[in-house]
């Protein structure tokens, strides 16, 4: 077994799972307790096993430090606890001598190696319940490693879709500026690059969350739509209806954006006439709904989620990321027929603000 520093438990945990050990020790002497000076000898093995303990858990810590093999451990281990076994032997033999118990002319070396097994294999059990809280302990470890690498890959995952979106927005808005100068449209133009850099201002702003709440998206997109009506002017309908209890509510961080600017470049902008863009935000149960419906010719509407493949597709990885099997998005022609319809369907919760965020951190 290896363990990493890093994953050791606390050096007093094991030294108290070594107690329940010398209760078994305790319970095991019961029977000769009372029979000449059993009492004192067994005392005198309850206090040298627990003595044993702090020194038998820092050789085993320094061996896995060590990276030795597990046979090898195993074999150290083996004869530090059957040397501190005979070690107790002589203390008890001491002890007798001191005591007048026995005669220094009775004492025998060989008669340390006898009677080991209990102090022997208390202390193997020690080392054995060291082992497996260490082996509890590195198992623990690595799964948080793992979730850390997993909420790691999630967020720099979240975090390429999101800046995906900034290319293919940047090429549209620079796309109608351009088209507004070659109409001679300067004030136009000047205008939606302003709101273009304050669109760009405060989506740079978002602390890096991947969740805001509903009055901060609605803000952002809001700069958005700042764009689309420089450029589009009385062209742009635009209708909100979103509760007000759920501005609290926390929902992906630059999700409108893209769908609305899907509705209106490929159901709004290719029309002469002015269209319509209905944003509806509500709350069904635990369930966050939002709505998006535009009035495109139904002619047009079939073509749409291909010529609007990046930002639906992005949306799509992203709630998938976000709320894996607790979601649904859907994209498509109206029932009615006129016009095109995105829903979603995600769980509610309240959104946590920059600071708090931070302060999690």
């Amino acid at each position: 077994m290896t363990i990493r520093p890093s994953a050791e438990p606390p050096f007093w945990l094991p030294l108290l799972a070594g107690l329940p050990i010398g209760l078994c020790l305790v319970v095991m002497a019961l029977p000769a307790l009372g029979h000449g000076h059993a009492t004192a000898y067994r005392t005198l093995y309850l206090l040298a096993f627990l003595a044993w303990l702090p020194p038998l858990a820092a050789l085993q810590r320094g061996l896995w430090r060590r990276r030795l093999p597990i046979a090898l451990t195993a074999g150290i281990l083996l004869l530090a606890t059957y040397a501190m076994s005979v070690f107790n032997n002589l203390l008890g033999d001491l002890m007798a001598l001191s005591a007048g118990w026995s005669r220094a002319d009775e004492f025998r070396f060989a008669g340390l190696f006898n009677g080991l097994e209990s102090c022997w294999l208390a202390l193997i059990a020690f080392c054995a319940m060291h082992a497996v809280i260490a082996y509890y302990v590195e198992l623990k470890h690595e799964k948080q490693q793992r979730e850390q690498a997993h909420l790691l890959a999630r967020d720099a995952e979240l975090r390429a879709l999101r800046y995906q979106l900034h290319p293919h927005f940047l090429f549209n808005t620079l796309n109608a500026i351009s088209t507004l100068v070659a109409e001679e449209r300067g004030h136009d133009a000047r205008r939606m690059i302003s709101q273009l850099a304050g669109f760009l201002r405060a989506s740079l702003e978002g602390g890096g969350q991947h969740e805001v709440s509903v009055a901060e998206e609605i803000a952002l997109t809001d700069a958005y739509l700042d764009i689309e009506k420089a450029r589009l002017g009385e062209r742009l309908q635009l209708a909100w209806r979103i509760d007000a209890e759920l501005l609290h509510a926390a929902m992906p961080y630059l999700l409108l954006q893209p769908l609305v600017e899907n509705a209106i470049r490929h159901g709004i902008a290719p029309r002469a006439t002015p269209g319509r863009l209905d944003i509806r935000i509500s709350r069904h149960a635990e369930r966050l709904l939002l709505q998006l419906d535009n009035d495109m010719d139904a002619a047009i509407a079939p073509t749409a989620p291909r010529d609007a493949a990046v930002g639906l597709r992005n949306v799509a990885e992203r709630l998938a990321r976000l709320y894996p099997d607790d979601h649904h998005f859907h994209a498509g022609p109206r029932p009615d027929g006129h016009g095109y319809r995105v829903s979603l369907d995600l769980p509610f919760r309240v959104a946590i603000t920059a600071p708090q965020a931070q302060a999690a951190a």
